[in-house]
């Protein structure tokens, strides 16, 4: 190996993003105000494990979905047992819920995640193989009126960090007693057309797969498919019907598109996605469903749950798209100290350990740089405040304290700087 090939850079692996300043600001500030958004719903955090055991993504979401079949990563570990990156939240969450023994208490379970999914797919804009999202799942009661909390749950989301440009579509996909008789129909439907092999083996599997084909030959072929809209019984349509009418209620605008197949076979009855075609091909920014049949599953209790996942990776993308400025993602502390002389440099110090202390966020120029280079260290962390000290100014006891919006400076005894700084912090609120 040449020396030049040994020592090349390294980089990060293909499709999984990095987020570094100044984006991260951005990407915590989306992430966060979701998971606000969760919490004042009464959702409580639930933290996951990466990796679990293969069998649960196997069985929970679906052999014939492309996640397990194409995209998962899937490995032995020393134990040669085989474990997979978890692709998805909802079975993980199912999983701990039936294991902790959630499920006994009241209900429904309501929790929240957040964190990053894996998925080995084409990397392109918006779709990354370690794509970040947060996530909430209410299992334990099969009510309607859960279904547009949800819904509204995420759309809230969308709209606590100001975006405005995306649509939310909206279908049921049917129960375990309507849907034989519609799979029946369409699998009839399907078996009549060309379809190559792989294709018609899918139909057999789960034919509603192949409408979520995104070749447009096959698209086209299936425009005039049966839909599950048409096959609900009484009490699917009664449940989809009330949905709507909550969300109408609510002011939440939607779309009913009865085409509609999420990428995840547990899902049941309501199911929905919002759509930013600010995005391009990869649209979808975020979605979900009732998924009512998964735990028992999964080998718990025959209770119905519902929950979304929310993508941050592609809503940060959906803002750019919209031109979104989130508020104070560009300012990385509140006061910035500029020390001038060893000694001023070692009571700055002091000085910014006790405005930490007092929950101020705060840092400080190094180095041997100037007042006019250290300041503009200052600007760089879009601070507030500058706090100023040299020799005369620790002769005096006191210390500069610069207001850098208002281009105004007062001389503050530095005893009372911290006193100073958390009252005019206060007062800019």
């Amino acid at each position: 190996m040449s020396e030049k090939k040994k020592f090349a850079s390294l980089s990060a692996p293909k499709g999984v993003p990095d987020y570094v300043p100044p984006v991260s600001p951005r990407f915590l500030a989306v992430r966060d105000a979701f998971i606000r958004q969760a919490h004042l719903a009464g959702f409580q955090h639930i933290e996951l494990p990466i990796f679990e055991d293969t069998n649960l993504f196997a069985r929970g979401v679906g052999e014939s979905t492309d996640v397990v079949s194409k995209e998962m990563y899937t490995f032995a570990d020393r134990g040669d047992r085989s474990v997979t990156l978890r692709p998805e939240g909802t079975a993980g969450v199912v999983r701990a819920v039936i294991e902790h023994n959630l499920d006994r208490g009241q209900l429904p379970v309501k929790l929240n995640y957040a964190g990053p999914f894996f998925r080995y797919e084409r990397p392109q804009a918006g779709r990354y193989r370690q794509l970040q999202q947060v996530g909430v799942e209410a299992i334990g009661v099969d009510d309607p009126a859960l279904d547009a909390e949800i819904i509204a749950l995420a759309d809230r989301c969308y709209r606590s960090v100001g975006l405005s440009g995306y649509r939310l579509e909206l279908t049921s996909l049917g129960d375990r007693n309507c849907r034989p008789a519609y799979r029946e129909k369409l699998q009839e439907f399907l078996f009549a057309l060309p379809l190559d092999e792989e294709t018609r083996h899918r139909a057999s599997i789960n034919p509603l797969r192949v409408l979520d084909d995104k070749r447009p030959e096959v698209q086209e072929m299936t425009a005039d498919a049966p839909l599950m809209l048409d096959y609900l019984n009484d009490e699917c349509r009664e449940h989809f019907e009330t949905v709507t009418g909550l969300l109408d209620d609510m002011g939440v605008a939607y779309t009913i598109n009865p085409r509609m197949v999420r990428g995840l076979d547990y899902y049941t009855k309501t199911c929905f996605e919002f759509v930013h075609d600010g995005l391009g091909a990869q649209s979808g920014i975020g979605g979900g469903g009732r998924y009512d049949g998964l735990m028992q599953q999964l080998g718990g209790q025959d209770l119905s749950g519902i929950g979304f996942g929310l993508g941050v990776d592609r809503t940060l993308l959906a803002l750019d798209a919209e031109g979104v400025e989130l508020p104070g993602t560009e300012r990385r502390v509140d006061v910035y100290g500029v020390a001038l002389g060893a000694e001023a440099k070692k009571r700055m110090a002091v000085v910014i350990h006790q405005l930490r202390g007092a929950g101020v966020a705060a840092d400080m120029s190094y180095g041997d740089r100037g007042l006019k280079g250290a300041m503009k260290g200052a600007d760089r962390a879009a601070a507030r405040y500058a706090l100023v000290l040299g020799e005369n100014e620790l002769a005096e006891g006191t210390i500069a304290v610069k207001d850098l919006a208002q281009h105004e400076q007062v001389s503050v005894p530095l005893t009372d700087v911290v006193e100073h700084l958390q009252k005019a912090l206060q007062n800019a609120l």
